[in-house]
C-alpha cells in the first residue's frame, strides 16, 4: 500500500473509533439511571447546609419590633419601644457600628455620665449602635424600665427586655445590616 492509502485508511479509522466511542458513551449516559444513594442525599443537604446565610435585623416602628433574620428566613421577633415625638427614631438602611457590655449613658441635656452597671444606668447592660452624626448615638439597650417596651418612649434608641437584648447581642457582630421602616 502507498503511504497516501494508509493515511486515507487510518483516516477512516479514526473516524471509526471516534463515532463508536461517541455512540457507546451516549449509549451508557442515556441507558444508565442514575441512582441516588442515601450517602449522596446527606452529603448533597449536608454541603447545603453548611452555607450559612448573614444575620440581618428588620425594626418596624409601627409594630413596635425587630426581628431577626438569617438570610430571609425569619428566626426571631422581639417587642421594642422606640423614639418618642421629637426623638424619632431614624428609618433607612444602617448596620451595627459597636457594641459594649454594661455601657456608660451620658445624659443628653445635662452631661451627667452615669458608669455601665449601675442600676440607675437606663442602658442596662448591653448596648448595639447603629447610627451617630457624630455626638449622640442610636441603638439597642436594654432598660431598667421593661414597662416602656411596646411604646414610644426612648430618645430615638431601641429599648429591648434585658434578657432579648442580651439574646440580641449574642447573634450580631459588627458590620450586621439593619433596616429601619416606620
Amino acid at each position: 500500500m502507498s503511504l497516501n492509502n494508509n493515511k486515507s485508511l487510518c483516516s477512516k479509522l479514526a473516524t471509526v473509533v471516534v463515532t463508536a466511542s461517541i455512540s457507546v458513551v451516549l449509549n451508557i449516559v442515556t441507558e444508565v439511571p442514575f441512582t441516588s444513594t442515601a450517602y449522596s442525599q446527606i452529603e448533597a443537604k449536608s454541603s447545603a447546609d453548611s452555607i450559612e446565610q448573614p444575620i440581618n435585623l428588620k425594626i418596624i416602628i409601627s409594630r413596635r419590633q425587630v426581628i431577626l433574620y438569617r438570610g430571609k428566613t425569619q428566626i426571631k421577633s422581639y417587642p421594642i419601644a422606640v423614639g418618642r415625638p421629637g426623638w424619632e427614631t431614624p428609618s433607612g438602611n444602617f448596620q451595627v457600628l459597636n457594641m459594649t457590655k454594661n455601657p456608660a449613658w451620658m445624659h443628653p441635656f445635662t452631661g451627667e455620665s452615669i458608669p455601665g452597671g449601675s442600676p440607675k444606668n437606663p442602658l442596662g447592660p448591653y448596648w448595639i449602635g447603629f447610627w451617630t452624626d457624630g455626638t449622640n448615638w442610636i441603638g439597642f439597650h436594654g432598660t431598667p424600665d421593661p414597662e416602656s417596651v411596646g411604646k414610644a418612649a426612648s430618645h430615638g434608641c431601641i429599648r429591648m427586655y434585658n434578657k432579648d437584648v442580651q439574646e440580641l447581642f449574642a447573634q450580631v457582630d459588627i458590620g450586621t445590616p439593619i433596616t429601619v421602616v416606620p
